[in-house]
C-alpha cells in the first residue's frame, strides 16, 4: 500500500494530466507510483521488473513509452549521471532543480535555488550558449552519511 505522500501526490498528478488534456493511463501511473514509493533513483529495468508484478505482459517500451510522457509532463526527472528516475516532488510548479546525489546511501535530494539558477543563466548568457537540457547534478556525501563517517 502506497504511502499517504505518495497517494497525493498521483491525485495531483492526475489533476495536472486532465488540466493539460493529457491521459495519465493506469501504466503509466503505476511506473509514477512505484517511483514515488521507492523514495530513490530506479533504473528502466528495475522499474520493469517491479511493474512486472502487477502487470507480467509488461514490456521494457512499456517502462520507457511511460518514463517518456511522466519526463514530458515534468512528473519525474531524469539523473544523467545514474541513467536513472526519480518522482517530482512538487510536480505543478515550474522549475530547474539541482540534485545532490549521495554515493553512499544513495539519497537523492531535489533543491531548487533561484540563485543558482540565475547564475548559470547568466554565465550561459556569457558565453552565448543555448542549452537543450539542464540538469545539475553534484554527487558526493550527504550530511547524514557525512556525520556516521565521522563517528
Amino acid at each position: 500500500m502506497s504511502s499517504p505522500e505518495t497517494l497525493a501526490l498521483l491525485e495531483q498528478a492526475d489533476a495536472l494530466c486532465q488540466g493539460r488534456g493529457a491521459r495519465l493511463t493506469d501504466q503509466r501511473r503505476r511506473v509514477l507510483e512505484i517511483l514515488t514509493d521507492l523514495s530513490r533513483p530506479a533504473g528502466a529495468y528495475e522499474l520493469l521488473d517491479r511493474l512486472k508484478k502487477g502487470l507480467p505482459g509488461a514490456t521494457p517500451p512499456t517502462v520507457y513509452r511511460a518514463l517518456a510522457f511522466l519526463l514530458a509532463e515534468g512528473l519525474v526527472h531524469k539523473l544523467e549521471s545514474l541513467n536513472a528516475y526519480v518522482g517530482c516532488p512538487h510536480p505543478g510548479a515550474p522549475h530547474r532543480s539541482q540534485f545532490l546525489i549521495c554515493r553512499q546511501c544513495g539519497e537523492v535530494r531535489e533543491l531548487e535555488d533561484g540563485a543558482v539558477e540565475r547564475s548559470l543563466c547568466s554565465l550561459l548568457d556569457a558565453e552565448g550558449f543555448r542549452p537543450e537540457r539542464r540538469v545539475v547534478e553534484i554527487t558526493g556525501c550527504c550530511a547524514r552519511c557525512g556525520t556516521e563517517r565521522m563517528r
